[in-house]
């Protein structure tokens, strides 16, 4: 890329400035954005002063070297004014005496002034150019080795990033996206822009369908061109799977929605007989799985095979060679030890556990489950001669593996055996804002792997959780199956109790009885389906108040206020609402919460604003992305200690910072981190799953009424360890009760008989962080079943051997109009 820009060429609509960099104020430790202050050498706008602090996104940027920046004057409320570059350019001198200067300077060591002409009259004014794109041009002044290579290496040191960075400013594209772009293809990223902008939506996360299509107008792709109609389904079934948490869909919806999204997003309209040829050519590819009419996503349709097969070998290998008697004496000794009698279920459960290669145990609130899992480990332990110290285990794994989806799940588990736990994501080496996949997954050391919360786990998570599993090791899967299903596409935990050949069982004796508790027996009577006869009575523990959700608000307003002279502090009351719009919505509610515990006390009361939410010190915050470099995850709720606001005093930050105490860490995030930070006072039911409350108060009205159903509700209720507080419209309560989900469309059970008696799965390709892993199979998947007609492959499509429409029999593109119309 030619860099050199003329110091009088005028840039077309836009401000420019020229000049250098004197220092950098701030760079972004995860992203290209950068605070630079510059020194003034040209511009075409008035600005009286020297310097001028310049915003936006930049490569390694030289001090003292010369850029050229266009973009446009702001006016910041909080720093006065600055100039926010949309691009910018190494600006090299273009006159005989500049450029000889430039050469001259202190970078170029060993280059003195007469060198600098000589190269100036061999090469003239495009210079920098010449010897960056061939350093042998240079050859005819015989210079020394050492300083052809010093002016190689600096003028073309980081040019190959700036040219990146520029592209991707040309584009649009903040900070924290082109950060991504650029650390997902290095060096190629322009290249693949260019060549598929669509690419982008389906890999990097962030990018939709529609910002894709920006980027692809700009490159001129037309609307109809195979790659904008492949990406537009592709997104479409992207979408559909994770709204429905279904793993797969059919023709006539996927190809509705696609239409409708390749049609919106540009005003156009697209002939739908080309949108269903590219559906097939997706399927010949093997980006998309058509078979018994049903169409998934490629990792969906390999990942439920694979989930089967990794069972399948788990469980295929040796039996455990541990006699139950010995068993049966074991867990006498540990009901000794812990002070416990175990009844005849739970006895059952921790033989069944012991001698399983893989065991499934549900139950819900106050059947035992936690202390089923001590026992099954102190057991364990002792059937095998394992101490549970872990200081004896320094140079060696821990035996017993503990995990759970998330960060309180985890920390839960942790506190009920006094043994580590660990997030899934943080067990298996993830980073939790990539896709979990089989490439970037770490293999598990150890005996024994305990999962808790399983309802919580998506196929996909689950599947790269089972390849990491040694043959060797047990895996003991705990769950409650009446909770919410994963907010991933699956309902793996409800699919594997569906299938008859895998040990299991599921606690129905409630120990806390209601004499202690009148939670739990509320939330196994709304399972039932039965709205309760106590709905609305109070208890000691438990209250009703009915209100009009316009009254929700100050209801919930006098409840905080009375917890909070009782004592009860923001950490151990925790309001959950299904939506976050509205007058009884999370957002209204989190706003008359803060300032009741939390108010602005006086004008030293230290509050900044960050999208429409405002954040002080001692403000409970929710975390909403995985960050295991922090062990932090999705769901962890901390507490603001520090907030350093950036000013023009010596000494103070160089940008805002928050700092959040966690549970387990203390983590600053500068400004533009904040997006994964939300107020906590109230939060989703959604998230609210594997944590427990002092106090739960849970408002329900007419208008959450397409989120009303029993899981939700059963979910909500059994957050409440003490005291739960329902408000608002009992019919509300009694849709929910009545409103049984309706399960998702999955093929995992289907997958697991398929495997578990001798079937394999069909030779879709897909890309290598899907594949199975061959050292993890008891049978290769290379070979296909000729004869199983109904399945859509590669191979079998361009044999001739089956229709690459399958599942589309009788249609016709007047049918997909109908389908577009109809919406």
């Amino acid at each position: 890329m030619d860099n050199s820009i003329s110091l009088f060429d005028d840039p077309v609509e836009s401000s420019f400035l020229i000049g250098q960099v004197v220092t950098t104020f701030f760079a972004s430790p995860d992203s290209f954005y950068k605070v630079l202050l510059i020194h003034v050498e040209e511009s075409n706008f008035d600005w009286p002063e020297d310097e001028i602090v310049t915003t936006g996104n930049f490569g390694d940027v030289d001090d003292d070297a010369l850029y050229r920046f266009e973009g446009k004057l702001v006016d910041h409320p909080k720093y006065g004014q600055q100039f926010q570059s949309i691009n910018y350019h190494r600006a090299e001198p273009t006159t005989r005496e500049g450029l000889i200067s430039f050469l001259s300077g202190e970078q170029f060591k060993g280059v003195g002034k007469k060198t600098a002409e000589r190269i100036v009259d061999l090469l003239g004014t495009d210079a920098v150019k010449k010897i960056v794109n061939d350093s042998s041009v240079l050859s005819p002044l015989g210079l020394r080795p050492a300083i052809v290579q010093t002016l190689v290496d600096n003028l073309s040191d980081n040019q190959g990033m700036d040219e990146i960075i520029i592209g991707l400013n040309d584009f649009g594209f903040g900070s924290s996206l082109a950060t991504a772009i650029f650390e997902r293809y290095r060096e190629q990223t322009i290249e693949v822009i260019h060549q598929n902008p669509y690419q982008l939506a389906q890999e990097i996360d962030g990018i939709s369908f529609r910002r894709a299509d920006q980027v692809a107008q700009q490159l001129g792709i037309s609307v109809d061109d195979p790659r904008r109609l492949a990406a537009g389904i592709l997104q479409a079934l992207d979408e559909m799977t994770m709204q429905s948490g279904d793993t797969y869909t059919f023709m006539e919806p996927l190809l509705g929605n696609a239409l409708d999204m390749l049609e919106s997003s540009q005003s156009v309209r697209i002939e739908p007989q080309k949108v269903a040829d590219e559906l097939v050519q997706l399927a010949k590819d093997n980006q998309v799985v058509g078979q018994d009419g049903k169409i998934y996503p490629s990792a969906l349709f390999s990942g439920e095979w694979q989930i089967a097969e990794h069972l399948h070998r788990l469980v295929a290998d040796q039996p455990i060679d541990i006699d139950e008697k010995d068993i049966q004496k074991t867990i006498s000794k540990i009901e000794g030890q812990l002070d416990i009698d175990y009844d005849e279920s739970q006895t059952e459960a921790m033989v069944g556990a012991l001698k399983s290669r893989v065991f499934l145990l549900t139950g819900g609130p106050g059947t035992g489950k936690t202390t089923i899992i001590n026992g099954i480990v102190a057991a364990f332990a002792q059937l095998h001669e394992y101490s549970l110290d872990i200081n004896e285990y320094k140079d060696r794994p821990f035996p017993i593996l503990l995990a759970a989806p998330t960060g309180r799940a985890a920390k839960r588990m942790s506190e009920t055996t006094g043994l580590p736990a660990s997030t899934i994501h943080r067990l298996l080496g993830l980073n939790g804002r990539e896709m979990p996949t089989d490439m970037n997954a770490s293999d598990l050391e150890g005996a024994l792997l305990i999962v808790d919360e399983l309802s919580m786990v998506d196929t996909l998570l689950f599947k790269t959780l089972l390849r990491s599993v040694p043959s060797t090791m047990q895996v003991i899967l705990v769950g409650d199956k009446d909770q919410l299903p994963s907010v991933g596409p699956g309902q793996v935990f409800y699919d594997l109790l569906q299938f008859d050949q895998l040990p299991k069982l599921e606690l129905n004796h409630i120990y806390r009885q209601s004499a202690e508790s009148s939670i739990i027996p509320l939330a196994h009577a709304i399972k039932t389906g039965e709205v309760p006869a106590d709905m609305t009575k109070s208890y000691s523990d438990r209250s009703f108040i009915k209100c009009r959700a316009d009254q929700v608000a100050g209801v919930i307003d006098q409840i905080i206020v009375k917890a909070k002279k009782r004592n009860f502090s923001a950490e151990q009351v925790q309001i959950l609402a299904p939506m976050y719009k509205g007058s009884a919505g999370i957002n209204r509610i989190n706003d008359l919460s803060q300032n009741i515990f939390n108010p602005i006390k006086d004008s030293k009361t230290k509050e900044v604003e960050f999208r429409d939410q405002h954040f002080r010190i001692g403000d409970k915050v929710l975390h909403l992305v995985n960050s295991p470099e922090n062990n932090v995850f999705n769901g962890d709720i901390g507490t603001i200690v520090g907030l350093e606001l950036k000013t023009k005093k010596p000494g103070s930050p160089k940008t805002d910072q928050m700092t959040i105490r966690f549970d387990q860490t203390e983590v600053t995030y500068s400004r533009n981190e904040w997006q994964r930070l939300k107020l906590a006072y109230c939060i989703s039911i959604h998230k609210s799953q594997g944590s427990q409350f002092d106090m739960v108060i849970l408002p329900m009205v007419p208008q959450f009424s397409r989120m009303l159903q029993r899981n939700l509700l059963y979910t909500a209720i059994t957050r409440a360890k003490n005291k739960l507080i329902l408000l608002g419209d009992p019919q509300s309560f009694a849709d929910c009760i009545k409103n049984e989900a309706v399960n998702r469309q999955t093929s995992l059970l289907q997958r697991l008989s398929e495997t578990f008696s001798g079937e394999r799965m069909p030779n879709v390709t897909v890309d290598d962080s899907n594949k199975v892993s061959k050292d993890k199979t008891t049978e290769s998947t290379e070979n296909v079943d000729q004869e199983k007609d109904h399945t859509l492959t590669t191979d079998l499509i361009a044999n001739g051997k089956i229709d690459p429409m399958i599942g589309m029999h009788g249609t016709k593109p007047a049918d997909f109009e109908v389908v577009v119309n109809e919406k």
